[in-house]
């Protein structure tokens, strides 16, 4: 009660604003680099750690390896075992969360500064000395595999799945990071540990900090905690090229409601376009009830629920996609809203109101994100993951407010192909088969 009584106050107490976020970089006497944003008002600090590669990083004919080796982490260490850890853990009042994604192996840790040593001491030790005990591993085994299980009645997961094996061709984003029923049976524990070694190196780490430490403090636990990592890793895997072409792919499904995932190529976020696309994105699908999208196929004509557009650039490809569910019988018509909103918006851009608007949402929004110290240490890692400068969250806003109508127009005219939109539909939709797109 105590961690979470302190972290409510951390959490009311955490920066604001942007401008108020003042971030310093911190290299331990060991080399590491981490970005800071010190806080000694409250008693307590928040530490991000995230590991480039994730489940990209698996090995040929080794699918969800890294995520049973994720979720390995925190199932014993050194000489604990799991119930060990976990209840060292709770005596120590802190929190830790491990997770894998397709890009990164994230690590974020919440402790008070009175138990700073004991928790880094224990997180460490779920780092460089993780058990990957037998009878650790066949339970965490279990747990994938009754969720692989579940995937299978899941339309939405079936039709990003679908979506992704036609994006990616070869590509380790092509198929699920939990791997599949064969694959994750065949696992041994010297697959984990050579997962283990793949990811866990100083080339692909990234640190922030935020709360009640100082930046020599923070260099000390950054040798303390890091030190002993290898200096390099697994190989990273080179770019995706975005295969998919335009046309509809249905995968049937007992189901009264079809769900579709669309989309085609994307824009990454170093590019220079990204800020335009950004606010096009808002104004054509991105989850406001004022999108487009919503406003035709919710508002004017009751297809849908919800229905959103969404970019999704990531380190080696980058998709601009979609989703909507809809009626069996009324799905066909929903993806024709969809692919004229698409060509409208390619063809003319967006009005005035509607880039005043975006941008008011956009910039309004992102202070919010900055919610408490958790999220401003996420925040710094995605920012330095990125290779964005260290004043960007100063800087960022003024990025959008500069986007001009025209910027959105070129872009939207560039970025939306509505002939090579791919929509992958999951249930049993009337008048859909597949092939290419309707007329």
């Amino acid at each position: 009660m105590r961690f979470f009584t302190v972290l409510f106050a951390a959490l009311i107490a955490a920066l604001p604003a942007q401008a108020e976020v003042k971030i310093q970089e911190v290299v331990s006497p060991g080399g590491i680099t981490a970005w800071l944003v010190e806080e000694p008002s409250i008693p307590f600090m928040a530490l991000e750690l995230r590991f480039r590669g994730g489940g990209s990083l698996d090995r040929t004919g080794k699918r969800g390896a890294l995520n049973l080796m994720t979720g390995l982490l925190e199932e014993g260490a050194g000489e604990l075992d799991s119930r060990g850890f976990a209840r060292a853990l709770e005596d120590l009042a802190a929190s830790f969360g491990y997770d894998l994604g397709d890009d990164a192996l994230s690590i974020s840790a919440k402790f008070l500064t009175e138990n700073r040593d004991e928790a880094v001491a224990l997180l460490r030790s779920s780092i460089i000395d993780p058990s990957f005990s037998a009878s650790d591993i066949e339970r965490v085994r279990g747990q994938v595999m009754t969720g692989l299980r579940s995937d299978t009645t899941d339309p939405d997961d079936i039709a990003g799945k679908a979506f992704n094996a036609m994006a990616f061709g070869g590509h380790p984003y092509a198929t699920s990071l939990s791997g599949t029923m064969d694959s994750v049976a065949a696992l041994t524990r010297a697959d984990l540990v050579v997962a283990h070694g793949d990811i866990f190196a100083k080339d692909r780490l990234y640190v922030g900090a935020v709360g009640d430490i100082t930046p020599t403090e923070l260099g000390v636990l950054l040798d303390q905690l890091l030190g002993e990592l290898p200096e390099t890793g697994g190989p990273q895997p080179k770019d995706a090229e975005v295969m998919i072409e335009g046309g509809v792919t249905v995968i049937e499904f007992e189901t009264p409601q079809s769900v579709a995932l669309f989309g085609h190529k994307g824009i990454g976020l170093d590019d220079p376009d990204y800020f335009p696309a950004n606010v096009l994105n808002q104004v054509l699908g991105g989850g406001s009830f004022e999108s487009r999208l919503m406003n035709e196929v919710r508002e004017k004509r009751g297809l849908t629920y919800g229905v959103s557009s969404f970019l999704l650039p990531r380190d080696h490809a980058a998709t601009y996609q979609g989703h909507v569910a809809s009626a069996n019988d009324r799905i066909g018509e929903a993806i024709a809203v969809i692919r004229d909103e698409w060509e409208k918006a390619s063809d003319q851009g967006v009005t005035p109101d509607e880039l005043r608007d975006a941008k008011t949402y956009i910039t309004g929004a992102y202070p919010l994100r900055f919610d408490g110290n958790g999220p401003i240490a996420r925040i710094m890692v995605g920012m330095q993951m990125i290779g964005l400068p260290i004043d960007y969250i100063a800087t960022r806003n003024d990025k959008v407010d500069a986007v001009t109508l025209d910027d959105v127009k070129r872009v939207a005219g560039e970025l939306l192909d509505a002939d090579g939109l791919h929509f992958v539909v999951v249930g049993k939709p009337e008048g859909l088969t597949t092939g290419p797109l309707p007329e």
